[in-house]
C-alpha cells in the first residue's frame, strides 16, 4: 500500500505545485490529508496530487468523470484518494504527462466548448448571412481549438504535427447540427489535409472499430497517397464517435 506524505514535505510540495502550475492547474486549494488539492479557471474538475516521499512514487487522483471515461491507458493506483479514481506514476516525467493529458481532455471535452462558443457570441448580430458566417467561423475556431486538444495536436492517422497541415473534420456536418453537436469534440476528427479532403467527400470513411475504409470510387492513387492499406486504425473511439460515423458510412454508401 503506497501511502501520501503527511503532512508533504518541501520538495514535494514544490514538484507538486510545478507539475500543476505547468499543465493548466494554477489555483492551489490546500492540504488534504497529504494530497495537494489544484484547480483551473479554464478546466472543470480538481487535481489532487501527493507523493510517497521527494523520490516518489507520485500519485494523481482527479474527479472529471468525462476525463476518466477517456484515460483508459493509465492504470489506477492501489489506493484509495479523494476523487473518483486515482494513478501512480513512477517519474515526475509521467506526472506531468498525465496532467498534460488531463487538463486538455477537460477543456475540450462537452460543454466546455460549448460554453466557449456562446461566451464568444453572446449579444452578436445573427440577422444577415454575413452576421451568420461570422458566427460560423468562430464556432469552427473553437471546435478546432478542441479538437487539438482532444487529440493531442496530432492526426491519429499520419502522425503529423505540423498545425497548418491539420484539419478540424466534422463528422456529420456542420449544417445538419445544433450548436451542441458542432462544438461536440465526438462528433470531429483531427486529420491531415488530404485525409480531411478524402473523408469530407466521403471518398474514406471509418468503421466502428477505426479501421479505415475506402470508397470504391477512390482511384488507386489517392488510395497509394493516403496509405489506406497499412493505415492504423483510429484508437480511444467512444460511443458517440461511432454513432455519428455511422451516420457518415450510411450517408456515402459504405
Amino acid at each position: 500500500m503506497i501511502a501520501p506524505e503527511d503532512p508533504p514535505g518541501f520538495v514535494v510540495r514544490t514538484e507538486a505545485q510545478k507539475a500543476a502550475w505547468d499543465n493548466g492547474f494554477r489555483l492551489e486549494r490546500g492540504v488534504e490529508h497529504g494530497w495537494l488539492r489544484y484547480a483551473s479557471t479554464t478546466a472543470s474538475g480538481n487535481a489532487w496530487i501527493a507523493g510517497a516521499s521527494q523520490r516518489g512514487p507520485w500519485l494523481l487522483s482527479i474527479d472529471h468523470p468525462g476525463v476518466l471515461a477517456e484515460l483508459g491507458v493509465l492504470t489506477a493506483a492501489p489506493l484509495g484518494g479523494p476523487g473518483v479514481a486515482t494513478f501512480i506514476f513512477e517519474t515526475l516525467t509521467q506526472l506531468h504527462a498525465a496532467l498534460d493529458r488531463v487538463y486538455k481532455l477537460a477543456v475540450s471535452l462537452p460543454d466546455v466548448p460549448l460554453a466557449r462558443f456562446r461566451a464568444k457570441t453572446a449579444g452578436l448580430p445573427r440577422t444577415t448571412e454575413a452576421e451568420r458566417l461570422v458566427i460560423q467561423r468562430i464556432g469552427q475556431d473553437v471546435f478546432r481549438d478542441a479538437l487539438m486538444d482532444y487529440w493531442g495536436g496530432r492526426c491519429p492517422l499520419t502522425g503529423i504535427t505540423e498545425p497548418a497541415l491539420l484539419r478540424a473534420s466534422h463528422i456529420v456536418p456542420w449544417s445538419e447540427c445544433n450548436d451542441e453537436q458542432r462544438l461536440d469534440v465526438h462528433n470531429g476528427l483531427l486529420l491531415s489535409a488530404l485525409w480531411d479532403a478524402a473523408f469530407d467527400k466521403g471518398l474514406v470513411s471509418f468503421g466502428d472499430d477505426g479501421t479505415a475504409r475506402a470508397s470504391s470510387s477512390l482511384s488507386a492513387v489517392a488510395r497509394q497517397a493516403l496509405a489506406i492499406d497499412t493505415t492504423p486504425a483510429l484508437r480511444g473511439l467512444r460511443d458517440t464517435h461511432r454513432a455519428n460515423l455511422a451516420v457518415h458510412r450510411a450517408r456515402h454508401g459504405f
